[in-house]
């Protein structure tokens, strides 16, 4: 029987960690821009690299909720595509995961 608290407090403290960068993001993207259009250009590309990480640790926090609602129902650890059991090894490597090493597999 997993420990689901265990994985509750790292998902919840992944979260907090990811809203933390989310916010510092945010306010990097709406900071003042430079005059100069060279430093416009450049600053650009910085944003467009801002904003990938920030719709990366979007996904990464709705992967965690959906997670935090599988403990909540009973059903965390559990494959969401072949309702086996996922391993404790997977689960402390990610514990957000909703697939098992062979169905994570056959995704991709």
């Amino acid at each position: 029987m997993l420990d689901t608290a265990i994985y509750r407090a790292a998902l919840m403290r992944r979260l907090r960690q990811l809203d933390t960068r989310l916010h510092a993001i945010e306010a990097e993207l709406d900071a003042p821009r430079a005059d100069d259009w060279e430093e416009a250009a450049t600053e650009r590309e910085g944003d467009e690299v801002l904003e990938r990480l920030g719709q990366s640790g979007e996904a990464e926090i709705a992967r965690i909720r959906a997670a935090l609602t599988r403990i909540r129902e009973g059903q965390y650890g559990i494959c969401t595509s072949c309702g086996e059991q996922i391993s404790a090894e997977r689960l402390d490597v990610l514990p957000e995961t909703p697939l098992c090493r062979q169905c994570a597999a056959q995704v991709g």
